[in-house]
């Protein structure tokens, strides 16, 4: 995939990030793919055929409604054909790392959701940058 990829996890830093690949995929007039990974090491993800509550939305589903919202937020149009949005269980890291295969930018907000405030690149910032296939913009 071609295009700016952006790993989204309701950060300020993400939210960011965002708000800047929406900006630079509309100056380059490129596709955008607003990804969001989560992982819970504690369970297993079910298919999209286990539906424990009929009627009622998934995570997934829930997910991928607020990963709209955001980008919508950020000033880009969900709706827009160009517009990718993506929810993906597992590793942060791994799942931006494999989005970004063939991709002309990776762009992520410099700290997450994880503890260590005082960092000033978090974990998966750090891993995307070693090893993403393509430049990396970390926003701050």
């Amino acid at each position: 995939m071609s295009g700016i990829v952006v790993g989204v996890d309701d950060s300020p830093s993400s939210k960011h990030a965002l708000r800047w690949a929406v900006e630079e995929a509309r100056l380059r007039k490129a596709e955008l793919h607003v990804v969001s990974a989560w992982e819970f090491p504690f369970a297993q993800p079910t298919s999209p055929d286990d539906d424990p509550l009929p009627g009622v939305p998934s995570l997934e589903q829930t997910a991928l409604a607020e990963l709209g919202t955001a980008v919508s937020e950020a000033g880009g149009d969900p709706a827009d054909p160009a517009v990718i949005t993506e929810i993906v269980h597992g590793s942060p890291a791994r799942v931006l790392i494999e989005a970004a295969q063939g991709a002309d930018l990776l762009v992520v907000g410099s700290r997450g959701r994880g503890g260590f405030s005082g960092l000033v690149l978090g974990s998966v910032g750090r891993q995307v940058i070693n090893h993403a296939p393509c430049p990396v913009v970390v926003v701050r």
